[in-house]
């Protein structure tokens, strides 16, 4: 049971060893050999002016980014049209590119005016055509909802590159360190911190409605269990009895939160209920169980324990209280969440090479590795259930990954120095 036990607490060591910067940047390593190929044609400004953010380069990057698109590179683009009008369909065939993005924007009064379109290149129509106003500090969040748009009227999936994820770096030598929980869009721009510290910051959680997040701080030498408005950086304190306070997970409603807890003896899966402060016990059992994950329609807890004799991931019914064990393939599953459908499982299983993001399909209980990295943890899936973002182990530095959900497209986000850990997706925001 103590190798269990480590879950809760091993990430706390990886991010005591370097120093680490929150400012993260893309690197695509892997693209899909399905992936749809799009032409992105750099937006046209009035007066010719330039934008403080290249918006055409920002979609270009969501795109390809997903997994799901190869844009066309700029050297390769046979024309820049600035509407659908100026677009000679027969010459963008020659180019191979199924689909094909202009805009145009406007400077109105301190505000830009933001005009684009989404041409299907093979049927010859425009498929999607929207004006969109934004100020000048917001054009990337504009760029952002351009990709949405493009995403889901291609997919029919909608679109989650304007939303953001959490995660925690760590600065400083061994008797200076500093940690952070910071937020930052998708993309890793745009770094906001919203809680420093000297002792570790673990599990970060999004509320449902992505205004407040749930985490686990070590600030006072033990753990504890926090809930904080993002907006205004107030926070009250959760969970702070003897022992381990660790895990915190929103319900779906936003109303309660599953967290694991030893007050009682060993660690169980405890949901605690945000107005009433009440405390209900969940599980009881011998074993340690921990790392709760709700399911999407919130009947259902998934969560980690080792009462088989390994970590496998559980699953208990509210309703019934009748517990049902999730995962069979290796000695190793743990770390579970759902997906957005509640069709799969994703988690960090053990293999030969190590661990690794692992997706289980519930319809047939077959599970499929999706990395090829060898230490892997904490996977947290994206709200429309297309990507994971996940902490790994670069050499001696800890950064982040993710990785489509089929495995076929991947990319890092690796920080200037040192390590990032627990990544957490948000919600969509609206």
């Amino acid at each position: 049971m103590k190798y269990l036990l480590n879950l809760c607490f091993g990430a706390a060591l990886l991010l005591s060893s370097a120093i680490a910067q929150a400012d993260l940047t893309i690197e695509i390593t892997q693209g899909s050999d399905r992936a749809i190929p799009i032409a992105i044609v750099p937006f046209d400004v009035e007066g010719g002016e330039s934008l403080p953010e290249d918006m055409a380069e920002i979609v270009s990057n969501d795109l390809e980014r997903s997994g799901e698109f190869e844009p066309l590179s700029r050297n390769a683009l046979i024309a820049e049209p600035s509407q659908s009008d100026d677009v000679n369909y027969q010459e963008w065939r020659a180019v191979d590119s199924e689909y094909l993005v202009v805009g145009r924007v406007e400077e109105e009064g301190g505000q830009y005016r933001i005009q684009f379109e989404l041409l299907d290149i093979v049927g010859e129509e425009r498929l999607l055509g929207e004006v969109i106003t934004s100020e000048r500090d917001e054009l990337r969040a504009a760029s952002h909802y351009i990709s949405d748009q493009i995403f889901e009227e291609i997919t029919g999936i909608r679109g989650a590159f304007s939303t953001q994820i959490a995660y925690v770096t760590a600065q400083g030598g061994e008797d200076d360190r500093r940690y952070a929980l910071n937020i930052a869009d998708a993309d890793g721009h745009n770094n906001q911190e919203i809680l420093s510290s000297d002792e570790p910051i673990l599990s970060p959680d999004w509320s449902p409605d992505g205004k407040k997040l749930a985490y686990v701080s070590f600030e006072t030498g033990e753990p504890a269990i926090y809930i904080q408005d993002i907006a205004s950086s107030q926070r009250v304190r959760a969970s702070s009895f003897d022992g381990i306070n660790g895990a915190p997970s929103w319900s779906p409603d936003g109303r309660k939160l599953a967290m694991s807890l030893s007050k009682d003896g060993q660690p169980e899966i405890y949901v605690l209920d945000i107005a009433s402060r009440e405390f209900e016990r969940i599980t009881d059992n011998d074993a340690i169980d921990t790392e709760p994950s709700w399911s999407p329609d919130g009947d259902r807890i998934l969560f980690t324990s080792d009462r088989s004799g390994g970590p496998q991931l559980y699953e208990i019914d509210l309703s019934s209280r009748d517990v049902q064990r999730m995962t069979f393939t290796g000695n190793y599953n743990a770390r579970g969440r759902y997906a957005p459908d509640g069709d799969s499982l994703f988690m960090i299983h053990r293999d030969d090479s190590g661990y690794r993001v692992a997706r289980q399909d519930l319809d047939d209980d077959r599970l499929i590795t999706l990395t090829d990295s060898n230490r892997d943890e904490s996977p947290s899936v994206a709200p429309n259930g297309t990507m994971v973002i996940f902490a790994t182990q670069q050499g001696n530095r800890g950064e982040l990954g993710a990785v489509s959900a089929d495995g076929r497209a991947s990319f890092r986000l690796p920080s200037t120095e040192g390590n990032v850990r627990e990544p957490a997706w948000s919600p969509f925001m609206n």
